[in-house]
């Protein structure tokens, strides 16, 4: 059985690590170089670092801090925010980043999915979705959960794994730092219906949440912030806690 992973996301605004609640009222969190860092330090699986500010202010990626941070740790590294080119792959990928995640630019342009797919193979490209659950049905949001669409989560996950995602980030919006657990519900259909691994993210308060996730929700892995850049969830005590429910994780 293939390990469950654990990965701290880095939310970057103007060059800080930022935290809020259902994607609003943001915080200060730190220094991203120096997290990245300690977290590759502290036994994460991997990292994704999201420049959440980039869709909405129409820029690429801050290069230059994607470098810093690929300098410092030895785990995988996912990069997104304002990615709609081969060439910004190309770029991010030459400084360090060894996945990228598109969100908004793959809704707007579906063909850029299987681009990046045939450029640079599956492994390398993570579609980032974000929905909310209104009236029961779950619906994609665009640039950082500030635009609604008519997409439903499912469809479109579908969808793009079949263009060549080789995996989904999926941010319930009504969950996102709440504290209150996963969507596992919604994470075990994507998980019955896909064949690509599935990250969960939005809802991280305790460690039973992470073992839900993984047993109720069938996630692959678990993204989660403030529980780990304010120190209520040390990563080591977590995947040890996870052991011990027979639920396999890398110590």
């Amino acid at each position: 059985m293939l390990t469950k992973r654990i990965i701290p996301c880095l939310d970057i605004k103007n060059g800080r690590t930022v935290k809020g609640v259902n994607f609003v009222n943001l915080i200060d969190a730190g220094d991203p170089v120096v997290l990245a860092k300690q977290y590759a330090d502290l036994g994460a699986d991997e990292l994704v670092f999201l420049d959440i500010s980039a869709t909405l202010e129409g820029r690429k990626t801050m290069i230059e801090m994607v470098h810093q941070v690929a300098e410092q740790v030895n785990i995988p590294f996912t990069v997104g925010g304002g990615i709609s080119s081969v060439e910004n792959v190309n770029e991010l990928l030459k400084w360090g980043a060894d996945k990228v995640s598109i969100n908004s630019s793959a809704v707007k342009r579906p063909d850029l999915v299987n681009e990046l797919a045939e450029k640079f193979g599956s492994q390398c490209v993570v579609v980032a979705i974000d929905a909310k659950q209104i009236d029961g049905e779950w619906f994609v949001h665009l640039a950082g959960g500030t635009i609604p669409t008519d997409i439903k989560l499912f469809e479109w996950a579908k969808e793009v794994e079949e263009r060549g995602a080789g995996e989904i980030l999926f941010t319930s919006m009504n969950h996102d730092g709440t504290k209150a657990g996963f969507a596992n519900e919604a994470l075990a259909h994507l998980s019955a219906l896909l064949n690509i691994p599935i990250i969960a993210s939005g809802g991280a308060g305790t460690i039973q949440h992470f073992a839900d996730t993984f047993t109720k929700g069938k996630a692959d892995a678990a993204l989660a912030a403030s529980v780990f850049h304010f120190g209520e969830i040390p990563i080591l005590e977590l995947k040890q806690a996870l052991k011990e429910q027979n639920i396999p994780v890398r110590i």
